[in-house]
């Protein structure tokens, strides 16, 4: 009995193992930031904001990005505060103790979807939304895995059974509990860009790519003087060397 039980038991971890291992790759995408001294797109992070904010905002928090940050991606304070306002949050106790609502503006932090952590969980049949404001940074090759996940939705194959999840060839195990949440055409875009899937996706990434990296472009640049100043100082001592020694010689 004892046997059989450990039979059944590593082959089921030798299948989870290879479900796990039947995610495909990230595809690779040529972002504007990708390459070494490469730069957030700034219209296309505009737009990312725009399909967040139609979209993602119902289900997905950003808790970790004040309003006010948005004046990185060109936005200006009259601006910002029409964006906060679409969103409200709770107010100081009045008189009475009551907690009223009110508009967010330049100076709060993007307002969270749902009251608490069991409130997420619930309205989302027990699976929590996870916060994107760093989502990007926290999995490996950020960029790409979220955007070849968020095109990766597909039928599942005949007799592969996602229970009450949903079929994604990016995912380990090609299961995952969010349900597709662009199509394509979800929001008309203001700088009158075709909303392709493809386009919303490379969009809504490049904007999540700048939450998570707000400071991705003053780095590279600090980077770049950095190995400037050494490959200087690398000359001048390494001429320095050279008339020492050869003042030695002689």
């Amino acid at each position: 009995m004892h046997i059989l039980t450990i039979a059944i038991f590593l082959v089921s971890l030798i299948f989870n193992s290879y479900s796990a291992d039947k995610a495909l790759k990230p595809e690779q995408y040529p972002f504007s930031f990708s390459k070494p001294l490469g730069k957030i797109d700034k219209n296309s992070a505009q737009r990312g904001l725009q399909v967040y904010v139609e979209v993602c905002a119902s289900c997905h928090g950003l808790k970790h990005v004040a309003y006010r940050s948005l004046e990185g991606l060109g936005y200006n304070k009259d601006q910002i505060n029409r964006i906060a306002a679409q969103f409200q949050l709770n107010d100081l106790p009045n008189d009475e103790g009551e907690i009223l609502k009110r508009n967010a503006i330049f100076s709060d932090y993007f307002v969270e979807p749902y009251e608490n952590y069991n409130a997420a969980k619930a309205a989302n049949n027990g699976a929590y939304p996870p916060d994107l404001s760093l989502m990007v940074k926290a999995r490996k090759d950020g960029a790409n895995y979220v955007r070849s996940l968020l095109l990766g939705y597909t039928d599942a194959p005949e007799g592969f059974d996602v229970g009450e999840g949903y079929y994604n060839k990016y995912m380990a195990g090609n299961v995952i509990a969010m349900p597709q949440p662009l199509y394509g055409d979800d929001v008309e875009y203001k700088d009158g860009t075709k909303a392709s899937l493809e386009q919303e996706v490379n969009d809504l990434v490049t904007f999540l790519t700048w939450t998570s990296m707000p400071d991705l472009e003053n780095r590279r640049a600090a980077g770049l003087k950095v190995i400037f100043f050494l490959f200087i100082m690398t000359i001048v001592f390494y001429l320095s060397y050279r008339k020492i020694w050869s003042e030695l010689k002689n």
